[in-house]
C-alpha cells in the first residue's frame, strides 16, 4: 500500500540530511545528473530546478542558462546560497524557499523544469507535477531523473515492505512510473512521458513535453468529433 509522506516529515528528515547531503549523495546520483542536465541544456533559456537541495547541480549549467531554484528546505537552501555565493553562480537568478504544490510563479514562466531525484519524495507529487506543468511555458518540458519502484518481481516486493520504514528518511520507494504516466493522462496540458534507463539502470530520466494551446484545442475537437 502506498502512504504519501507529509510536509513535516519532509522538512524535518531533509534538514537532517543538508549537512552530509554532498558527501553521501554526490557521487551516487553524479550519473542521473549529467543525463537530466544534457537533456535540459538541448532545450536551454530560463530553467526552474525544482528541488534545488544544496545546489550541487547549479555549477555545472551553462552559464548563458538562468536558473532559479525551489526547496522546501530552508538547511538545504542555505547549503545552496553559500555555493551560489562562493562560486559566484551569476546565472542563478534567485533561491526560493517553496511549497512544490503552491509555487509563486507566473503561468508559462520556464523553458525547462528540472527535478533530479525529488519526485519520488514531496509530499504531494501529482499537484507537483500540475505545478510544474503550469509554469512550463508551451513547448518546454519537465525533465526528471529518479530511481523508480519496480513494478513487479522480488525488488517490487522488497520496496513496498521497505516503504513505511522509509518515510522517516523522507523517501518513497515504491513509486512506480505508472504513477507518471497516469498523471500525464489526467493533466492533458502534456504528452505521454518518455522514459529510458541511465546509470545501467540505476536511474530513470522521463521527460514531458507541454502541449501548445492549438495542440490541446485539436485534440479536443478529435475527441469531440470521434465521440
Amino acid at each position: 500500500m502506498t502512504t504519501d509522506l507529509d510536509r513535516a516529515t519532509v522538512e524535518e528528515a531533509y534538514a537532517r540530511w543538508a549537512p552530509i547531503y554532498d558527501v553521501v549523495f554526490g557521487a551516487v546520483f553524479e550519473p542521473g545528473r549529467k543525463a537530466a542536465l544534457r537533456a535540459a541544456e538541448r532545450i536551454g533559456g530560463r530553467i526552474l530546478e525544482f528541488g534545488v537541495g544544496t545546489g550541487v547541480a547549479l555549477p555545472n549549467y551553462k552559464r548563458s542558462d538562468r536558473l532559479v531554484g525551489v526547496d522546501i528546505s530552508e538547511p538545504m537552501l542555505r547549503k545552496a546560497r553559500e555555493r551560489v555565493e562562493k562560486e559566484a553562480l551569476t546565472h542563478v537568478e534567485g533561491l526560493c524557499l517553496m511549497d512544490g504544490a503552491h509555487m509563486g510563479f507566473a503561468d508559462n514562466s520556464f523553458d525547462v523544469v528540472m527535478a533530479q531525484f525529488v519526485i519520488t519524495v514531496v509530499p504531494h507529487p501529482e499537484e507537483t507535477l500540475d505545478e510544474m506543468a503550469r509554469v512550463l511555458k508551451p513547448g518546454g518540458e519537465i525533465i526528471l531523473v529518479n530511481h523508480l519502484g519496480a513494478e513487479d518481481g522480488p525488488r517490487a516486493v522488497f520496496e513496498r515492505w521497505f516503504a513505511r520504514r522509509a518515510r522517516k528518511l523522507g523517501w518513497r520507494p515504491e513509486f512506480q512510473f505508472a504513477r507518471l504516466h497516469n498523471w500525464a493522462v489526467q493533466n492533458g496540458s502534456v504528452d505521454l512521458p518518455i522514459k529510458r534507463d541511465v546509470a545501467l539502470g540505476m536511474y530513470t530520466l522521463v521527460r514531458f513535453r507541454k502541449r501548445t494551446q492549438a495542440e490541446i484545442a485539436a485534440m479536443s475537437e478529435s475527441v469531440a468529433l470521434a465521440g
